[in-house]
């Protein structure tokens, strides 16, 4: 069987593995928002440049509220990035063994695992770097300068999906510099590929400006609050052996090492210099150690290239034992990364192996890790929530609001509450801030993720009338719901000063 073919079938098989696992919790925190966006189709956000929620809004229209269907194209990006990840070694010179390794190491990513499980900006993000990456590898190969301008295309989707591939170009750039590459710099199509990826990403960055660039005063009171974890260069460098599986860390490294010492790899030197140039660029700016993680299957297809060409002749049994402890590694793995097991059966099964993904954030998560907490106790707060304010006059419900201080919350209110006849959520929070208080005047309000003393400040009474709280989600989402009433002034007049970027 042709390298391409099994490829393939490790694709299809990576497909199918994330539909049928799609619906074994619930929906993710992220989600909620993004479908919320959706339903606000904009140039921008203030967390996000448009494509996820343009994503979102599709889904939704082709498959309504399915789990299943909402996680359809994440699940078919992480399918599509193992093809073209043998795709890549193909076009670098990689062989049938090599295609079928670097594919197999890709599918057995941990991180992976979770960013091809949920509808978020980083399950497009590895799919579209390899895309922007083959372009390169083919203008080297047939010295066309021409796929730069797809590289443009690429590029510029990338900025529409995640602003983390600003990272990527000024990375590319710089491995152009510093190799031979350069030679393009003075090509006509790569300056038409820049002006096509300028020209995809201006209208976020005209909404960027119209709006003072939300972005970066989120970024800045992030910091200021230290939710994410901030990591040292040791580590960093740790933590991305950790989440890319550590049995794969020989394959990765050793692609940098084939890309910058063996002279097969020399033409493709400017991939491993933009990897130490996002790596220090990343640990110098604090970054999220899975901001890396899109682009190392060109690496493990460097790495996956020179194991083939150091067994062609001998050690071939190296082949089949370093292939069968990758698939042992992610039979231990999966159930830690996917959604497997019962909740009570992960927490268990973590216990007993002792192991857990190095945190990106600090939050409260309780007995799962963070990324499964997110996905349970949404609707048992939606439920508690639609008893309060169906417990209401009829001439009162028409005017109380359900404030959240949290969009989670929020994006759980609008999709879960349609049905059970809740109004659409108001919330300081992110994007939901300027999406405004509706007509809501605060003279009735259902107050989520409070603790209820703040609000004694602006209300004339404030009551706890029903509790939210689920054994699997974070703790932060233990909270008591507050019944409040005579806000104190217009509430749509006060709503400039209530702005919640974190």
């Amino acid at each position: 069987m042709s390298g391409p073919a099994v490829v393939l079938y490790l694709s299809t098989a990576k497909l199918i593995f994330h539909l049928v696992t799609a619906a074994r919790y619930g929906i993710f925190r992220d989600e909620l928002y993004y479908l919320a966006c959706g339903e606000h189709l904009d140039w921008g956000y203030v967390d996000q440049p448009p494509l996820i929620a343009l994503v979102a809004w599709i889904a939704r229209h082709l498959f309504d509220n399915s789990l299943v269907g909402l996680r359809f194209f994440p699940a078919l990006a992480g399918a599509a990035t193992v093809w073209m990840t043998g795709k890549i070694v193909r076009e670098m010179g990689g062989g049938s063994f090599a295609q079928v390794l670097a594919a197999l190491a890709v599918a057995s990513v941990p991180v992976y695992l979770i960013m091809h499980h949920w509808l978020t900006m980083n399950a497009f993000e590895p799919l579209i770097w390899l895309g922007a990456i083959w372009c390169i590898a083919r203008a080297i190969n047939g010295n066309d300068s021409r796929y730069w301008i797809w590289f443009g295309v690429f590029a510029g989707l990338g900025m529409e999906n995640k602003y983390t591939t600003a990272f990527l170009l000024f990375a590319i750039v710089m491995g152009l510099l510093l190799t031979p590459q350069r030679r393009f710099l003075v090509s006509k199509s790569l300056w038409i590929g820049g002006l096509v990826s300028f020209c995809i990403f201006l209208p976020n960055l005209i909404w960027l400006v119209q709006h003072h660039f939300p972005f970066l005063e989120l970024m800045h009171n992030i910091r200021g609050t230290h939710r994410d974890v901030v990591r040292g260069p040791i580590s960093f460098l740790t933590d991305q052996a950790e989440i890319m599986n550590p049995v794969l860390f020989p394959l990765w490294a050793g692609g940098l090492v084939w890309l910058f010492l063996r002279r097969s790899g020399s033409r493709y030197r400017m991939f491993g210099i933009a990897y130490i140039v996002m790596l220090a660029t990343l640990i110098l700016l604090r970054g999220k150690n899975y901001y890396l993680s899109s682009i190392y299957p060109v690496f493990f297809g460097a790495g996956a290239m020179g194991l083939e060409t150091l067994t062609v002749n001998h050690l071939k049994w190296l082949r089949v034992v370093y292939s069968a402890a990758i698939i042992a590694s992610i039979l231990v793995l999966a159930p830690i990364f996917s959604p497997i097991l019962l909740p009570s059966g992960a927490v268990v099964y973590q216990e007993k192996l002792h192991l857990e993904a190095p945190r990106a954030e600090n939050q409260p998560t309780g007995p799962l890790p963070q990324y499964f907490a997110d996905e349970f106790g949404w609707e048992e707060m939606v439920r508690e929530t639609a008893r309060i304010y169906n417990s209401l006059s009829p001439d009162e419900r028409g005017k109380t609001a359900i404030f959240a201080n949290n969009y989670g919350e929020a994006g759980a209110i609008d999709f879960f509450g349609p049905r059970l006849g809740l109004p659409k959520a108001i919330c300081n929070h992110q994007s939901y801030w300027l999406w405004g208080p509706g007509d809501y005047d605060g003279s009735t309000v259902i107050v989520l993720g409070s603790d209820g003393t703040g609000d004694r400040k602006h209300f004339a009474s404030v009551e706890a009338v029903g509790r939210a709280e689920h054994p699997y989600s974070r703790r932060d989402e233990h909270f008591d719901i507050f019944l409040c009433r005579g806000f104190a002034g217009d509430l749509r007049q006060a709503w400039a000063k209530m702005k919640k970027y974190d």
